[in-house]
């Protein structure tokens, strides 16, 4: 008996120890086994944004850690090349960055993303934020990122120094360009390198000489492009660049960014995405704003929209795992993250910041906002009005045409596609 009661004891002791170690590898296996592991790529136009997003997926992954996320961008200008020519080859990243409205809904119509209208968290956003990734069939393609604005940036000690105050009318703005240019200081910081640096430009300037009641009758086809208004626009754009840097054709977006905040120019006319960036370039650089004062007699206005959305490939092969990520994107806590840390407004209603420039550009926003009339109402065609603007404003500036010419084949690109016009 005992020696039967030894043999018994070794065999249960070698049956525990088995469970034991299939337990461990079982832990092993959900722990550490790379292969369920999920690797997505995400997409965007914003390089100077790398560091930040990967704060931004540090946090999902506390949550959700073998979800793998890696933040690819490319250069501002390349950028939709690069997705088209990727998405058009059954290829690109799972996860990217979304053009705002017609680029990103065209890309939507072509059956390149996934149909987001299942997604949970997207009731948090209103219907105008939505719109800028709706499909043309009534389907939801992106998650809305931020509401972007152009407003004009200025350097308070050079301001303070010359007793410049911000302006509130048309002419008090041409009165202290005037004057910092009287004072051997470069006034604007704007080259004409880059076309999207002109339609940004002009969208901020445009409304000192239109207004709402314009853009309506505009987006309804009862004025168009060479109405009085929209030509007095671009007359000013042209009339402005005395106030340009030397040199300003050849000047691009780091060169015009530089002149800033080494502070070599007073003013820059930019988006409020710049904040961030501007500070890690010169944290003593002090700076603020100033809505864009009217020449009409009507009060001063920041230019607003959605600047683009996040949407998933419809091509990826983990399309659940994408969805996760987007979902983390609508709560609270991202959007609270993304104000604190990318210095934006998010486009989730209610989230507040720290920041007190990002809390007034909001304010803005609130209380006398104007949308971007070029980008929101007028971005299609192939080439789209858009790209369209921003040539012929580059061609002005060299010389090439003339304000009236500039507004007529604008007027045309709008004409070949859009209905109130046809």
């Amino acid at each position: 008996m005992n020696r039967m009661g030894k043999i018994w004891g070794l065999g249960l002791f070698l049956i525990l120890l088995g469970l034991l170690l299939s337990a461990c590898s079982s832990e092993n296996t959900d722990g550490e086994n790379d292969s369920e592991k999920v690797t997505l790529t995400m997409g965007s136009w914003r390089t100077e944004d790398t560091a930040l997003y990967q704060k931004v997926i540090d946090k999902f992954n506390e949550q959700y850690p073998n979800i793998e996320i890696v933040y690819s961008p490319s250069k501002n200008t390349e950028y939709n090349t690069i997705l088209n020519t990727a998405l058009q080859g059954g290829e690109g990243p799972d996860i990217f960055h979304l053009r705002p409205y017609a680029p990103g809904i065209e890309l939507a119509d072509a059956g390149y993303l996934v149909p987001l209208d299942d997604l949970e968290g997207l009731d948090v956003y209103p219907d105008a934020a939505l719109q800028a990734s709706r499909g043309s069939d009534g389907k939801q393609y992106g998650v809305p990122l931020n509401i972007s604005t152009t407003q004009m940036f200025y350097n308070k000690k050079i301001f303070e120094e010359l007793g410049l105050k911000e302006p509130s009318t048309w002419d008090e703005f041409i009165e202290l360009n005037e004057t910092l240019l009287s004072e051997g200081i470069t006034p604007i910081a704007l080259g004409t390198k880059e076309g999207w640096l002109l339609s940004a430009a002009h969208g901020m300037i445009g409304p000192a000489f239109y207004d709402d009641a314009f853009i309506q009758s505009l987006t309804a086809g009862e004025k168009d492009f060479t109405s009085d208004e929209f030509v007095a626009s671009i007359k000013a754009m042209d009339e402005l660049k005395k106030y340009f840097p030397d040199n300003y054709e050849g000047l691009g977006m780091e060169d015009i960014r530089t002149l800033f905040f080494t502070e070599k120019a007073a003013m820059f006319p930019m988006g409020s995405w710049e904040i961030e960036v501007l500070r890690s370039m010169n944290p003593d650089l002090d700076f603020g704003f100033f809505p864009m004062p009217s020449a009409i007699g009507n009060e001063p206005t920041v230019t607003t929209w959605v600047d683009g959305s996040f949407a998933i490939n419809a091509n990826s092969d983990h399309i659940e795992e994408a969805k996760i990520f987007l979902e983390f994107l609508t709560t609270e806590e991202f959007g609270t993250l993304f104000t604190e840390e990318f210095k934006m407004i998010s486009a989730i209603p209610g989230i507040e910041s720290t920041d007190e420039l990002v809390n007034s550009l909001s304010q803005a926003v609130e209380n006398s906002p104007i949308p971007y009339l070029i980008l929101v109402h007028f971005a299609g065609g192939n080439p789209s009005t858009k790209v369209t603007l921003e040539t012929q404003l580059q061609g002005m500036y060299l010389g090439e045409m003339s304000p009236e010419e500039v507004a007529e084949t604008v007027q045309e690109s709008a004409a070949s596609w859009f209905e109130p016009f046809q």
